[in-house]
């Protein structure tokens, strides 16, 4: 039987947003606008709420265990995307980059290379280079897909000049050395791209022939808005040495739940299986309950805040026309998160920061996504239509 779900992302006050503790209100002064971290303004969806609950109730508290993580995830993906998640080639980590950094350790060396499409998620960065693999960009094109060209350049050289966004950022020194590992963001963030299954079919083509394994962070996976559609990476024929990493925590807004699935190729189980025991002991119980009542049974809430989403990023798209034309928005295809082109407001490299000082809203800088990200902010739609229109209305005066 057909629920029917209303919008989540109408049914917070401010006031009752302000009242909470996270990240998302609470880095900021209390006058600030928060639209930066991917964190959404909505309640929990009731099945995953009345799951904690009854966890609480039952003082059932302690530590995560069994494959109902796997078979819950098995579930949503054979109804959403025909694509089955076996449970022999299925490991339960902590979150999505705390199994991106245990599946590149398996895979690669210290001093190895990982390639990103850049801009992209600022951890990538962060999380790559502190595990000492060096990052090596291969940007996307101007419209936010991935460049072939590119991508081969940075698969066979694989060698970059340290940090990616320091000197010679994004670009690979022709000294023999491939890549060892490429981290895929499917879909992407920033830009919201969802790419194809036949952008996916030429990657894998492309990483066959230079030997580069890849690793999909697809935590936005369930969040492909309406008029695309998201291929899981490990359903794409030839991936079968490939990794994939998915979570219930941003569709359902379950960051502070910890737990994620780390999900190998046919021919990478073995690797898989090396994957520390500890590893396992990182999830929490809660979060382990709670993503499972979402992936089991919120299907009509994703429904209800996907139809928001849309809603929002047309809405978006007029505002931006009315009080921001300068600005460049391509109205993405999947995420909450909005990637905004500001070089035409001649704000500089960082024109979030003009938006926080005189404007008083919170986006996050466009620089920490490395090459490509000047002169650009994200913007984080799962919000209400109010809150997102007077976000806009801030950032026009701050111009």
């Amino acid at each position: 039987m057909d629920i029917c779900v209303s919008n989540p992302l109408r049914q917070c006050t401010l006031d009752e947003l302000r009242r909470r503790t996270s990240a998302k209100w609470r880095v900021h002064p209390g006058d600030v606008l928060p639209m930066w971290i991917a964190e959404m303004d909505v309640p929990l969806a009731a099945p995953v709420a009345e799951a904690l609950h009854a966890a609480i109730d039952a003082g059932d508290t302690g530590y995560a265990m069994g494959d109902v993580y796997t078979e819950a995830l098995d579930g949503f993906a054979g109804r959403h995307w025909g694509w089955r998640v076996r449970p022999e080639r299925a490991a339960i980590v902590p979150d999505v980059m705390a199994g991106v950094v245990e599946i590149l350790k398996l895979i690669t060396s210290p001093g190895d290379a990982v390639v990103v499409n850049s801009p992209v998620y600022p951890p990538f960065y962060e999380f790559v280079s502190h595990m000492g693999r060096r990052v090596v960009e291969a940007p996307l094109t101007e419209e936010g897909r991935i460049d072939l060209d590119t991508l081969a350049e940075a698969f066979r050289t694989g060698a970059g000049s340290g940090d990616a966004r320091g000197p010679g950022a994004g670009k690979a020194a022709a000294d023999g050395r491939g890549a060892a590992a490429y981290l895929l963001c499917s879909p992407h963030n920033p830009t919201g791209t969802v790419h194809t299954a036949a952008e996916l079919a030429a990657v894998t083509e492309l990483a066959g022939q230079c030997g580069v394994r890849v690793v999909a962070d697809e935590i936005h996976a369930p969040l492909a808005l309406p008029g695309a559609r998201h291929t899981p990476y490990l359903s794409v024929p030839g991936t079968e040495r490939a990794f994939s990493l998915m979570s219930a925590s941003k569709a359902w807004n379950l960051a502070g739940l910890k737990a994620a699935m780390a999900v190998a190729g046919a021919d990478a189980a073995d690797e898989l299986s090396r994957m520390p025991e500890e590893v396992s002991h990182g999830p929490s119980h809660l979060g382990v309950i709670g993503h499972v009542a979402a992936l089991r049974h919120g299907d009509a809430w994703l429904e209800a805040l996907l139809a928001g989403l849309d809603e929002n990023r047309r809405l978006l798209s007029k505002l931006l026309e009315r009080h921001l034309p300068e600005v460049g928005y391509g109205s993405h295809e999947g995420t909450f998160l909005a990637w905004l082109d500001c070089r035409g407001l001649g704000l500089g490299d960082d024109p979030a920061a003009a938006f926080l000082e005189r404007g008083r809203v919170a986006l996050i800088p466009g620089p920490a996504f490395g090459t490509g990200g000047a002169g650009h902010a994200r913007l984080n739609i799962g919000t209400s239509p109010e809150i997102l229109e007077e976000a806009v209305r801030r950032m026009a005066a701050a111009v």
